[in-house]
């Protein structure tokens, strides 16, 4: 049995604060532990379980943030075409956060919430292409600088 401490992320302790009532927070780490049959050292085990979990949350993020669990169909073939349009969906939206802004692992859902879903507005005005954000959104300065890394990157020839 392998175990360790590990400190909480804010939404689950925001989550537990809540749900007593507000208050201090009281909850900052809790131990995880997992069972392993496996020859080897802790912290190569840790790490497999580790790289084992991001593949878990890769299939949770298919199945709730692009729409993998709603297969439109009984019939394989087009259960397939859904299946391959949908990966091909979260493979662009990995590499806009990974390339474009800089973070590791970030959600479908909160792409969707932070960037997907904007209102803006196109204009062309003196053959030139301008995007008008909303004045207030908090997310202005980031999709900025991720549509400046987007668009360094040079087009194959």
């Amino acid at each position: 049995m392998v175990s360790r401490l590990q400190p909480l992320s804010r939404s689950v302790d925001d989550t537990r604060r809540a749900e007593r009532g507000g208050g201090r927070r009281v909850f900052h780490s809790r131990y995880h532990a997992f069972i392993t049959d496996r020859d080897g050292t802790t912290l190569v085990l840790e790490a497999d379980h580790r790289r084992h979990a991001e593949i878990e949350n890769a299939i949770r993020d298919l199945k709730y943030g692009v729409g993998l669990n709603h297969l439109p169909s009984g019939k394989f073939a087009a259960n397939g075409a859904w299946l391959a349009v949908q990966v091909i969906a979260h493979n662009l939206a990995r590499w806009t956060a990974r390339i474009g802004l800089g973070e590791g692992i970030v959600t479908t859902k909160t792409l969707r919430r932070r960037l997907f879903s904007l209102a803006g507005r196109l204009t062309r005005s003196a053959r030139r292409w301008r995007l008008h954000l909303p004045a207030r959104w908090p997310w202005a300065i980031g999709f900025g600088a991720a549509l400046a890394r987007l668009r360094a990157i040079p087009l194959l020839a």
